[in-house]
């Protein structure tokens, strides 16, 4: 009886204190870090920015139009009448090519053969989503895209390397609604 009132006596004394929250090992980022990582993004995109203005600048022959999606585009073959573009959900069919700044081919129109896609309903290069509702059926166009358009800071984990900008020309041969 002596043990069972001691026992209860000390559940009570211990059951009434209060929970103390366990503070975290590391702590909070502090936001210094963060501000340093966005400028040093703005400083990489001004850099490609700064390599595909002179691209364009030394391109005498095209005339370059830089859409607001951030990329820039020239037409190889334009189509004039008032011929239908992609919109979400239609399935294009189209051949493309990407090359680095300097028209070294990294993957050809060969190699990628003709693709199927459906306008922003699957996972392709960003800025060729975005472009390739621009387009018309017979006509093509080359894109400049900056990393970001492309394939980001990760590259492609093969040929395209990391904040790569490419170019790619593309022919949009067909779209069904």
């Amino acid at each position: 009886m002596k043990y069972s009132f001691l026992f209860l006596l000390l559940l009570l004394g211990f059951s009434c204190s209060k929970i103390q929250p366990r503070r975290p090992i590391n702590p909070k980022p502090s936001t210094t870090l963060y501000f340093e990582a966005i400028q040093q993004n703005k400083r990489l995109n001004k850099i490609e920015e700064n390599k595909i203005l002179e691209l364009i600048k030394n391109d005498s022959l095209n005339n370059y139009i830089q859409s607001p999606q951030g990329f820039w585009y020239t037409y190889i073959n334009k189509v004039e009448d008032s011929s239908k573009t992609p919109h979400k959900g239609d399935e294009v069919y189209l051949e493309y090519n990407i090359t680095d700044l300097k028209d070294s081919i990294i993957y050809s129109k060969k190699e990628l053969g003709i693709k199927k896609y459906i306008v922003d309903k699957e996972d392709f290069i960003s800025g060729l989503q975005k472009g390739i509702k621009l387009m018309k059926i017979g006509e093509t166009i080359t894109f400049v895209l900056p990393s970001y358009n492309a394939y980001g800071i990760t590259g492609d984990n093969n040929k395209i390397g990391l904040n790569q900008s490419i170019k790619s020309t593309v022919t949009l041969i067909n779209i069904n609604k």
